[in-house]
């Protein structure tokens, strides 16, 4: 139980075990469709007789899997949440090296998204708008982090996650295998319905706070603005991503033959203000 607790609580642990702590029988469930590999189950008293967890725990056992019943309290004291599921589960996951997204034609690049809700909200997203990959850059949560895993509803199984390391770099490495690289600004850049999603784009997403540093908006080839109606000055960056990876998903099923699509004109973000470029319209 010891090292289930390290797990919860200590990326460096996660990182050199390759492995992730999933919760509830429905997360796990998801992770076993996916084929990742289960190490062990845990299971409260109050889930022992719960169909959904009798389910998916015969699931790991016929795959060879552990299964481990737990005491009364031993979950409340070991889980991360302050009403935790009745069954925890360690599961194998390693991300996915940024060289092997060479074929990639949508991609969310995470700069600096320190809230593993907003982390996990933009993997669910991309992964419903049929996005190849999520790349997360230095200074962005890790998103093996028990409450972005929870977010993900699943997503964390089913989408690439790269390491990107240095921002800067990795939008290098994107743009030199074909993608165009696009930022949110605030105001001043091509409308996002305008722009042409339909070939290969890299949607660079800031901070929450301070956005996109310049030095990096610099290296960007476009940038785009989701117009809004009402007083809110920005959307939060889960938000702006589902709306950005979606009408990318739009053009892509109407374009012919899924190429070509809306002419949309593009314009460079040394063009656009660069003040508080969001990680997602400004988010903040």
């Amino acid at each position: 139980m010891r090292r289930l607790r390290q797990l919860l609580r200590k990326r460096s642990l996660r990182a050199a075990e390759h492995a992730v702590v999933v919760e509830g029988a429905e997360l796990l469930s998801v992770a076993l469709a996916a084929g990742a590999p289960v190490e062990a189950v845990y299971v409260a008293p109050e889930g022992a007789d719960v169909p959904a967890v009798v389910e998916v725990t015969g699931r790991v056992l016929a795959d060879g899997g552990r299964v481990f019943d737990l005491a009364p309290g031993v979950m409340e004291r070991v889980a991360s949440t302050v009403t935790p599921q009745p069954l925890l589960a360690v599961v194998s996951y390693t991300p996915t090296p940024l060289d092997e997204l060479a074929s990639a034609t949508l991609v969310i690049v995470c700069v600096d998204v320190r809230d593993p809700g907003n982390l996990g909200t933009v993997i669910r997203s991309a992964d419903a708008a049929g996005a190849d990959a999520v790349v997360c850059c230095d200074g962005t949560v890790d998103p093996t982090n028990p409450k972005c895993v929870r977010a993900t509803a699943g997503s964390l199984f089913h989408l690439p996650v790269a390491e990107g390391g240095g921002a800067v770099d990795a939008v290098r490495a994107l743009s030199r295998r074909g993608l165009t690289t696009v930022a949110t600004v605030v105001r001043g850049g091509t409308d996002y319905a305008a722009f042409d999603w339909t070939g290969p784009v890299a949607l660079v997403l800031g901070n929450e706070a301070g956005g996109l540093d310049d030095r990096l908006v610099a290296t960007l080839d476009a940038g785009v603005t989701i117009p809004m109606a009402g007083r809110s000055e920005s959307l939060n960056v889960g938000v702006s991503a589902a709306v950005l990876c979606f009408e990318a998903l739009r053009q892509r099923r109407t374009a012919p033959g899924r190429e070509g699509g809306p002419a949309g004109s593009t314009m460079s973000v040394m063009d656009a203000p660069t003040q508080a470029p969001g990680d997602d319209a400004g988010t903040r």
